[in-house]
């Protein structure tokens, strides 16, 4: 997906895309559709460990540079039902890969990562860092 960001891009600059995915048992959780499936989304989540996947392009000129993924272990505390509601009334999961963000609101149930947390936030910094230096 992030090769495809940085191809719709037309211009003889660097270009730096990325995308962010949740994956939990083979399920891949993208941007809720609506506030139901956020909801449906946190509730699954909810005392479950999953993986958040972010894919980094980098392109010039048209050519692939560098296409890695980064990926980082999440352990989700136990969430119930009034918690999630309120936390979906609150608009912050409705444009967040797996309907949370990690640095708002929902950190308060996150007991554990193992990788890089600005992975989880959509960017893995040092990944792109690596990359860059690379080129």
């Amino acid at each position: 997906m992030a090769e495809e960001k940085a191809n719709t891009v037309s211009a003889s600059e660097i270009i730096l895309a990325a995308d962010t995915t949740v994956v939990i048992e083979n399920e891949i959780l993208g941007k809720p559709l609506d506030e139901t499936d956020a909801k449906r989304m946190l509730a699954t989540l909810s005392g479950n460990r999953h993986e958040v996947l972010t894919g980094i392009c980098i392109m010039w000129d048209g050519k692939t540079l560098a296409l890695e993924a980064a990926s980082t272990a999440v352990w989700f505390d136990p969430m119930t039902p009034q918690e999630i509601a309120d936390y979906v009334s609150t608009g912050e999961p409705m444009d967040k890969a797996g309907a949370y963000a990690i640095q708002g609101i929902a950190s308060r149930w996150i007991s554990r990562i193992d990788g890089s947390y600005t992975n989880v936030v959509g960017l893995p910094v040092a990944l792109v860092h690596r990359l860059i230096s690379a080129l």
